[in-house]
């Protein structure tokens, strides 16, 4: 069901046109926004998406987790509540219509200075979900976003402004359909960053072997609750994620540092040459040396 004006989104297209100007993703002056636009649809993007709010403007996406597909189109938003890996891909952008994005990460502190004052701190008890959902952005969520980008064109305003702006945004999603997932991201003690403490300790030792007892303790939880709110968030176990960061990782050297697969795999933690080459082809379709060499005929980017 439609919540939006097609006035209001369309002034939030023309405002990141406006403000983007051309293909790639923009910072702007403000803290923690940026502005996404691309006149084509491309190839999938294998990256690790952080925790942010995502609002599309114009053209539509698909995420894909492993085990959860989502697609969001004009006038929806996409919340990433931990990171995750994720294979993205645009699914409609044209010269003519380009895919145009608002993308805002997420502040913890921010979120949960709204909660404290608020009456919706039993949000953050609930069980938590998967790291990425799609809901419908209403009239009151694309005005304050509107607010927030006209500020560009008045910088003089950002520093005083641009935090009311932000925090109006955080509390319409607060009060919108994520509700719960956007209070976990606040406290501390939830399950949901008990889940991203374990994914932090990943992301920083992922070249290197791990227990799940040792996880569940950097977690604060038991294996076998860590193992069962782990997959409910990022769609995959501990080790798989694990697997997904060292594959990426792996792509990367290949393709921006030019070494060869063997050392690659060696380097993000696989002893086993053929080990490597076989997950590698799982995860990305073809063989590193052929895959590098499809990329690069393609002129692709890997980067997220």
């Amino acid at each position: 069901m439609q919540t939006h004006s097609k006035g209001k989104i369309g002034d939030l297209a023309e405002a990141i046109e406006r403000l983007a100007g051309t293909d790639g993703a923009h910072a702007t002056p403000i803290p923690r926004v940026f502005l996404h636009r691309s006149s084509h649809t491309g190839e999938p993007i294998h990256g690790v998406y952080e925790p942010a709010v995502c609002i599309m403007a114009q053209g539509s996406k698909q995420a894909d987790t492993g085990q959860a597909l989502l697609r969001y189109t004009v006038g929806q938003y996409l919340i990433i509540s931990v990171g995750v890996p994720v294979v993205s891909q645009l699914t409609e952008a044209t010269p003519e219509r380009p895919y145009l994005c608002l993308r805002i990460d997420l502040d913890p502190a921010a979120i949960g200075a709204i909660l404290l004052e608020s009456d919706m701190q039993r949000a953050a008890r609930d069980q938590p979900g998967p790291a990425l959902a799609v809901s419908d952005a209403d009239d009151g969520l694309l005005d304050a976003c509107l607010r927030l980008l006209r500020l560009v064109d008045t910088p003089q305003d950002i520093p005083i402004l641009s935090p009311l702006a932000e925090r109006e945004i955080l509390y319409r999603l607060l009060r919108g359909d994520q509700a719960s997932r956007m209070a976990q991201i606040a406290f501390g003690e939830s399950k949901l960053q008990q889940v991203n403490r374990a994914i932090g300790w990943i992301t920083r030792n992922f070249r290197e072997p791990f227990s799940m007892a040792a996880l569940a303790d950097e977690a604060r939880m038991s294996p076998s609750s860590l193992h069962h709110h782990f997959k409910a968030v990022t769609a995959m176990s501990p080790l798989q994620y694990q697997k997904r960061l060292r594959l990426q990782e792996a792509r990367r050297l290949i393709l921006s540092a030019s070494i060869d697969a063997a050392a690659a795999g060696h380097s993000v933690g696989y002893d086993s040459p053929s080990q490597f080459s076989r997950e590698y082809r799982r995860l990305f379709g073809a063989p590193p040396l052929r895959d590098a060499e499809r990329v690069r005929s393609l002129g692709g980017d890997i980067a997220a």
